[in-house]
């Protein structure tokens, strides 16, 4: 089996796996220690599928436990972990599964229609669950939309303006954000140029503190009451996190993927997605390593094309 065909986070549940195995003084390293491994990481997609099919985790972490529990126990020195020919087959199962969805890795998705499809007792337990492999595929698609495994990190650029963004509008649903109170006429010139054909990307210019934000939580506000012209109604107003897009890219290109990840999303939007950058400056030599480009330059054709809506401010 070679490990550098998974995605690191699939490289990162098996090593999990290992010493769950271990923990457990078990010789056999089998399905029910995969499955552990995957459910332990709470920000994990196998999580996300399982919490939006309605699964309550901490009852399906007990019946795990439970299942481990039961396994033969060796005492002394249990000397190497073996693969029992039941994840064997998962693992050949998961490799299959790459090939259909055309994934160049396998990644943990993989190894969970994996678990679904192999006859085990992890199988037998997701079915109890009505965890089924169409029903995993259809929540895929809604999540990975039409993106491929390409690389190791594939996760990074699936709903990346969930991941990297926060959205205004759900905000003001939630009753999270203050009523917008004075700035009745700088909102009303935003929505006129945001009403435009071309050149529809409004920049907030003013001191720190004076409301520029407020202004686009104000925006926020009127499209959910649709108190808006006709062509923003049902618009989504989404507030880009330079701090999160930034955060854990280590190797060059990393930052890049995760921006053109946003943009992508907000180009598929067809116009839905309004995007909103505070600290717009912040983009200038935002991720630019040696020899790289920096976030202004990857935003410039799309906005230059008329393909993404955005609000700037700075001071």
């Amino acid at each position: 089996m070679n490990l550098q065909k998974f995605t690191l986070r699939s490289q990162e549940a098996i090593q999990t796996a290992q010493e769950i195995a271990l923990n457990y003084n078990n010789q056999a390293l089998e399905p029910v220690h995969l499955f552990a491994a995957l459910i332990q990481d709470e920000d994990s997609l196998v999580v996300e599928i399982l919490k939006k099919l309605e699964v309550n985790l901490s009852r399906l972490k007990i019946k795990v436990n439970e299942l481990l529990e039961a396994l033969p126990k060796i005492s002394g020195y249990a000397g190497n972990l073996y693969l029992s020919p039941s994840l064997n087959e998962v693992f050949d199962t998961a490799f299959k599964e790459a090939k259909t969805m055309h994934d160049e890795y396998v990644s943990v998705e993989h190894l969970l229609l994996a678990l679904i499809s192999v006859k085990s007792n992890i199988a037998d337990l997701l079915r109890s669950y009505n965890v089924t492999r169409d029903d995993v595929l259809k929540i895929l698609k809604e999540i990975r939309g039409g993106q491929r495994v390409t690389d190791q990190s594939p996760e990074e650029k699936y709903q990346a303006l969930r991941r990297y963004g926060r959205i205004l509008n759900d905000e003001v649903r939630e009753g999270k954000l203050d009523p917008v109170i004075g700035r009745e006429e700088e909102i009303r010139r935003v929505l006129q140029v945001l009403s435009r054909r071309t050149k529809n990307n409004p920049v907030l210019i003013g001191e720190p503190g004076v409301g520029k934000t407020a202004i686009v939580e104000g925006i926020a506000q009127m499209i959910v009451a649709g108190d808006v012209p006709d062509n923003l109604k049902n618009k989504i107003v989404v507030m880009l996190d330079m701090g999160a897009l930034v955060a854990g890219t280590q190797y060059r290109g990393q930052f890049e993927e995760r921006l053109k990840a946003v943009i992508k999303e907000v180009v598929d939007s067809e116009g839905q997605i309004i995007l909103f950058i505070d600290e717009i400056h912040t983009l200038i030599g935002a991720g630019a390593t040696q020899g790289s480009m920096d976030a202004a330059n990857i935003l410039k054709p799309a906005l230059a094309r008329g393909e993404l809506r955005c609000i700037g401010a700075t001071t």
